[in-house]
């Protein structure tokens, strides 16, 4: 037990959030680099001979430089075992990041020092927001010309409605970045020369040292004597239980591309960020320390491995320990099974586990059988985590293969790829699946769906886009509520989705507004739960 105890306390599960183009891809690499994971870290992006990232694995993602899934990455640092949630930083894949922050105990919020909080960082935070997530935030970029650091702070405060701790401070940036002030620990850390692939090499030193003097121009050295007596003189303590409980980020400066910063941040955080927390069930909350294993699906990935054809379902342990073997109970179906070939990830490199933790993600074989949301338990302790929501598309297209005789490939690269999240698919009640209806958060969702329809299941589709913008669920049970009496627009379409669920297309809010004003006690929902 004490064992089970120590495995779980040094356990760090985290997810990595930014709006595109922030350089979030660029720090996971970084700190594979100084976990040892890694002996070189890859370009993101750049010339064509130049590597790729760990974590960028579908072919799509190498070719344009961004993540359009959410990798898994574990590695240890410290004597801590790390799994790296690293999410799309493409809005247009916002919904599979949210899966992912839900298997998250914090998240790392990766920020532009020049463009300080965008979009796509504001709708991540309310995300984690919801869940009282605790975030970490590291402004990148400071090798570039930034925006001045206080004005960085107020605007994550203005912005996000957190509070902000600056645990380090800049020295210059751009060409005179020349390192950061520590002020945990009162000292400078400069750093020397700029090593993309590498460690970098850092000087540590007192503020109060003449060398430092000596290494800084001169207006560098009095606006760093100037910051420290003003951040210390603003009087704010830091206080970790508000950062546990999402109400305050502690700020960290640096720069992923040149390592400058990155080590120091890392330390940091392992130190301040929780360990596994506790999960809300049925039966109340899941301890994770309860020796009893539990586990919630929250994601599905197929053909990660083109020789295989295969499925891998994606858990995040919640409780005790897990066993390569033990018999676990499918709670959806009912069914008990043995967990196949149970893996941890690097990208698409992958390793068989025989034990894992709560806090540990591991990927599994999937025959089928399992969905987002899905919980799998100890068989003697059964339980159900609440499930993932599963959010309304906002574009939609009817898609159907070109040529008839790939009927079947068609049928189950549609069906996997929508199980897996990556889309929704719909289709006309008592109607075949020759053709269905997508819908999808973003356009690139469409070009993702198209690309692996042809590179995993050897399938051209023809796209046909469709005027509607709204779908609602309908929460009505069908013994007392006849779907096909229901007064609508000529405009609105019924549809069903996957699981046999009955939903309505609309083409604006008018028509919703119509739906329930013209069908007594017709209940609409903006989402379903995957429960």
């Amino acid at each position: 037990m004490a064992d089970l105890k120590k495995e779980i306390e040094n356990r760090r599960t985290f997810a990595i959030i930014s709006h595109p183009d922030a350089g979030k891809t660029t720090i996971t690499e970084k700190f594979l680099l100084y976990g040892g994971a890694i002996q070189e870290a890859g370009m993101v992006k750049g010339k064509k001979n130049s590597r790729h990232a760990v974590s960028d694995w579908m072919e799509i993602e190498k070719q344009r430089g961004i993540s359009v899934t959410s990798s898994v990455l574990q590695f240890r640092y410290e004597g801590k075992c790390i799994n790296i949630l690293d999410t799309p930083g493409h809005q247009d894949f916002s919904e599979d990041t949210y899966r992912t922050l839900m298997a998250a105990d914090a998240a790392v919020m990766v920020i532009d020092a020049s463009k300080g909080v965008e979009a796509q960082t504001r709708k991540l935070f309310k995300v984690c927001a919801m869940r009282g997530v605790p975030i970490f935030t590291f402004i990148n970029k400071m090798d570039r010309e930034a925006r001045d650091p206080y004005e960085l702070l107020e605007d994550i405060e203005n912005e996000l409605g957190i509070g902000t701790y600056a645990v380090n401070w800049p020295i210059g940036s751009g060409k005179r970045f020349k390192g950061v002030y520590d002020r945990m620990d009162d000292e400078v850390i400069a750093f020397e020369g700029a090593d993309f692939r590498h460690e970098v090499k850092a000087q540590r030193m007192s503020i109060d040292d003449p060398i430092l003097e000596g290494l800084l121009p001169e207006d560098q050295y009095q606006t760093l004597i100037d910051d420290v007596e003003l951040l210390s003189g603003a009087g704010d303590e830091f206080d970790l239980k508000a950062v546990h409980e999402g109400r305050l980020s502690p700020v960290f400066f640096g720069s992923a591309l040149t390592n400058f910063g990155v080590e120091p941040f890392l330390k940091k955080f392992l130190q301040m960020t929780p360990p596994p927390t506790a999960r809300t069930a049925d039966i109340g909350v899941i301890d994770p320390f309860d020796p009893h294993f539990s586990a919630f699906v929250f994601k599905i990935q197929a053909n990660m491995n083109k020789a295989h054809r295969d499925r891998v379902a994606f858990m995040r342990i919640c409780s005790g320990k897990f066993e390569r073997g033990q018999d676990v109970l499918h709670v959806q179906s009912g069914k008990k099974m043995v967990l196949a070939a149970p893996q941890q990830l690097m990208a698409q490199d992958r390793s068989i586990v025989d034990e894992a933790y709560a806090g540990d993600i591991i990927g599994i074989f999937d025959p089928g059988v399992f969905s987002i949301g899905d919980t799998v338990c100890d068989p003697k302790h059964k339980c159900v985590f609440s499930g993932i929501p599963t959010f309304a598309p906002e574009l939609f297209a009817v898609v159907r293969q070109k040529d008839t005789l790939k009927r079947k490939q068609f049928v189950k690269g549609v069906e996997q790829i929508a199980q897996e999240g990556a889309i929704q698919i719909f289709r006309e009640p008592n109607a075949g699946m020759e053709s269905v209806i997508v819908g999808v958060v973003g356009v690139l969702q469409f070009e993702v769906l198209e690309y692996r329809l042809k590179n995993e299941y050897n399938v051209e589709i023809i796209r046909e886009n469709l005027p509607y913008e709204h779908v609602r669920w309908v929460e009505n049970d069908e013994e007392d509520f006849d779907v096909k009496r229901l007064q609508l627009t000529s405009d609105t379409k019924i549809v069903e989705d996957l699981k046999g669920n009955t939903l309505l297309l609309f083409t604006s809010p008018w028509n919703i507004t119509y739906a329930t004003d013209h069908n007594e006690g017709l209940r609409l929902a903006e989402f379903s739960e995957n429960a």
